[in-house]
């Protein structure tokens, strides 16, 4: 009798067959393939929106230091990422590849227009041009190959 259930034991060994191990690693392939691009796209929007962030914040020193100025014709003289760090002293300036920085800050035009250049972790940079005279304001932005944070040359 005893021989009898282990050799009935034997017929019923339970467990996975080679071909479920195999198709459940493609189907965790598949999801790792659908999954893993979706993420670093996330990643580099993250890091052109930090970028954008401090690009706007750098703008409102920037129109701080204008209003600031007694020349209402050439408000934007006094303009520099010294001068902006000066007003904001939380603005990045040092070159990174974990966050943004405001790469340039500069009068233009004898001092009527001000253009502010922020780099974010990813490469992208992104600009701000503001006229006095005209009041119009551009913001526009380069891409390196391969991100998706400024895919129509402006923001």
């Amino acid at each position: 009798m005893r021989g009898h259930l282990t050799q009935r034991g034997a017929c019923r060994e339970e467990g996975f067959t080679l071909v479920e191990l195999l198709v459940v690693i493609l189907i965790i392939g598949i999801l790792a393939a659908i999954a893993i691009p979706s993420f670093l796209a996330q990643k580099s929007k993250s890091s052109d929106s930090q970028a954008k962030e401090l690009a706007r914040t750098a703008q409102t020193v920037a129109e701080s230091i204008g209003t600031d100025s007694e020349n209402s014709a050439k408000p934007y003289t006094k303009v520099s990422v010294a001068e902006l760090v000066k007003y904001e002293p939380t603005i990045k300036t040092t070159s990174s590849t974990k966050e943004a920085y405001l790469s340039a800050a500069a009068e233009e035009a004898s001092g009527a227009e001000y253009k502010i250049e922020v780099t974010s972790s990813n490469g992208d940079v992104f600009k701000v041009k503001h006229s006095a005279a005209t009041g119009v304001t551009e913001r526009t932005c380069t891409q390196v190959t391969g991100s998706l944070g400024c895919p129509t040359k402006s923001w």
